[in-house]
């Protein structure tokens, strides 16, 4: 195995001259535990640990290592132990708002190429959260691929619709309906697999995609779970984010289900996600429309005309709207720390002195 098996491209190659130093290695983290990282190169993997330096010099979590990132590695210990010197620049980082109320991005992975995202046929099937996935794929310049998962439950013709009710809003993207159960349609996604590409599984919980790595991989290697019954909603079982290297070539990441999908920093992802809208907001009276209650505001003229769904449209503004909030807020807060940040040294400062 080499290193471009893993996903080491010539994108990276390049970058890696930077940093690149006698003594040291390049490996991928492959998995995030509580005190410490599992990273993989192309011999074997091996648990590391960061620097002081990373670890408390990292302002906020997008400093410190997240699975799929390549890093710069020293070996200790006959190759059994590796200390993390440095992150290398990522070709993207698929994030998200922290759940709760703290105002903080979560890191999920990084440098994906592809990222699958999953929904079920049946009670899963929400376009306005597939939407909010897409917004997330598209900021991070990921390609997105959109999976129907459970197509044994319904007919044929209710698939067909499923697929036109996405096909309308998002025309340009892949669409493939698969069951884990019967297993049609899951060639096409195998097809999808290329060595050397990395991909990622995203989608709620219960949609299957724990079963379906597990079909990819060829075994039950990871631990599934029935929905349940009363409300159809899944239960939580992959407890962490791992890179799977496949033997058929091709990386993939497995996330555990995300029930709360906040943005924000997304311009350019709700610009790509809702190309039509943007367009149409092209040819509104004034520049500054808000897409609201403006006269001569085309977005809202193609509402009434039926020419744009309203339900899209509603979930734009929504979703425009909270990421406005987050990121306001995101950068008071982080203006407020470094504030706070150069008061305590001037204090330090001023206490030398004495």
């Amino acid at each position: 195995m080499k290193c471009k098996d893993l996903g080491f491209t010539d994108w990276f190659q390049e970058k890696y001259k930077e940093f690149q130093q006698p003594g040291y290695s390049i490996a991928r983290i492959v998995a995030v535990n509580k005190d410490n990282f599992l990273i993989r190169n192309p011999k074997s993997e091996i648990p590391a640990e960061v620097t002081g330096k990373i670890l408390f010099g990292a302002e906020s979590n997008l400093d410190l290592p997240c699975v799929g990132d390549w890093v710069q590695v020293k070996y200790y210990n006959n190759h059994t132990l590796a200390i993390i010197h440095q992150v290398l620049p990522r070709k993207s980082l698929l994030k998200r708002k922290t759940a709760g109320k703290r105002i903080e991005y979560q890191p999920i992975a990084a440098n994906i190429d592809t990222a699958f995202i999953i929904q079920s046929v049946d009670n899963n099937f929400n376009l306005p959260r597939l939407e909010r996935y897409l917004v997330m794929v598209n900021e991070s310049n990921i390609s997105p691929v959109l999976l129907l998962s459970k197509s044994d439950l319904l007919s044929n013709h209710t698939i067909n619709q499923r697929i036109m009710e996405v096909t309308q809003s998002n025309p340009h993207y892949k669409i493939l309906a698969f069951s884990n159960k019967t297993e049609q349609g899951l060639d096409e996604i195998k097809n999808i697999l290329k060595t050397g590409v990395t991909y990622c599984l995203l989608g709620s919980s219960g949609v299957g995609k724990t079963t379906l790595l597990n079909k990819l991989i060829g075994k039950n290697r990871f631990t599934t779970s029935a929905v349940r019954k009363k409300d159809g909603k899944g239960i939580h079982v992959t407890a962490r984010r791992q890179l799977i290297l496949l033997e058929q070539g091709g990386l993939i990441i497995d996330n555990p289900g995300m029930r709360e999908l906040g943005n924000f920093g997304i311009e350019s992802g709700i610009k790509e996600t809702f190309n039509d809208i943007v367009v149409l907001s092209k040819q509104c009276h004034f520049k500054n429309c808000t897409h609201i209650n403006e006269p001569g505001c085309s977005v809202l003229q193609a509402v009434e005309k039926g020419e744009l769904n309203k339900k899209r449209y509603q979930n734009y503004l929504k979703i425009r709207k909270e990421a406005e909030y987050h990121t306001m807020s995101y950068y008071e807060k982080r203006l407020k720390d470094k504030t706070l940040g150069k008061f305590y040294k001037k204090v330090k400062k001023s206490l030398r002195k004495k």
